[in-house]
């Protein structure tokens, strides 16, 4: 079989960085879904919880410039996690458009639960603090550079 020319490797499937953070991100929803199962959550409603338990009490806009979503999409997921009794949403006193979101006591008693997942995909990952740090810092890099190429 001939070598293939540099131009037609670059259009290999198995050569594009897209595909190797995309097949990752598929790799890391089979790993979390049992995990997340156990507690009650999506993926993307666990990383609204994150955001949350990290500091409560934040408008809908917030929490979507956070994990770069729009509210088309987080609505129908604080919604869910509404039903749940995870969260309230309020409208804000100070400005009426403005939603804030609350964590219950539910809510905030999940976050003991949820302390096991970081180290259960620490071991799945089979590396190293170290490398999953060096690795996280390059890929937020990248994502930064990737948005600032996009105009966002």
């Amino acid at each position: 079989m001939a070598k293939k020319s540099t131009a037609e490797a670059q259009l290999m499937l198995g050569n594009q960085l897209c595909f190797a953070v995309y097949s990752t991100a598929h790799a890391f929803n089979r790993v979390y879904k049992p995990l997340l199962d156990r507690l009650g959550l999506t993926y993307p409603q666990y990383l609204v919880m994150l955001v949350l338990w990290e500091r409560d009490g934040l408008a809908v806009k917030e929490i979507g410039e956070r994990l770069f979503l729009d509210s088309g999409t987080l609505t129908p997921l604080l919604k869910r996690l509404e039903v749940a009794h995870l969260i309230r949403r309020t409208r804000s006193s100070e400005d009426e458009r403005q939603v804030l979101i609350a964590l219950t006591a539910q809510g905030q008693a999940l976050k003991e639960k949820a302390r096991t997942l970081p180290a259960a995909i620490l071991s799945a990952s089979g590396c190293s603090i170290a490398e999953l740090s060096s690795l996280r810092k390059d890929l937020v890099e990248l994502r930064d550079q990737l948005n600032a190429a996009a105009g966002e």
